[in-house]
């Protein structure tokens, strides 16, 4: 059974920063390119950030430039550093397969910017 477990979300200030990590268990992360995910309230679920099985990174035009999603197939993890956060940052963040296959969403890992 799939299990992803995101961690590391929080209160911060405008222009702070956050380390976001996402475990896996029963799943073998370097075969499949895995992404982030958030969904603020009263809005739809949307990509942030994926991650090929290469290590190609790519980003949805809001958050390029101040996020960065890495991963580490040993250790079945994938990582999203959020520098230069935004209020509109604020939202639950989700990990999942790229493309997100709906059984293997987690519990989520919130993420609140406000002074």
């Amino acid at each position: 059974q799939v299990q992803l477990v995101e961690s590391g979300g929080g209160l911060v200030q405008p222009g702070g920063s956050l380390r976001l990590s996402c475990a896996g268990s029963g799943i073998i992360f370097s075969i499949y390119a895995m992404g982030w995910y958030r969904q603020a309230p009263g809005k739809q679920r949307e990509s942030v950030a994926w991650i090929t099985t290469g290590g190609r990174a790519n980003y949805a035009d809001s958050v390029k430039g101040r996020f960065t999603i890495s991963r580490d197939n040993a250790e079945n993890t994938v990582y999203l550093q959020m520098n230069s956060l935004k209020p509109e940052d604020t939202a639950v963040y989700y990990c999942n397969k790229d493309p997100p296959t709906s059984r293997n969403w987690g519990q989520g890992t919130q993420v609140t910017v406000s002074s």
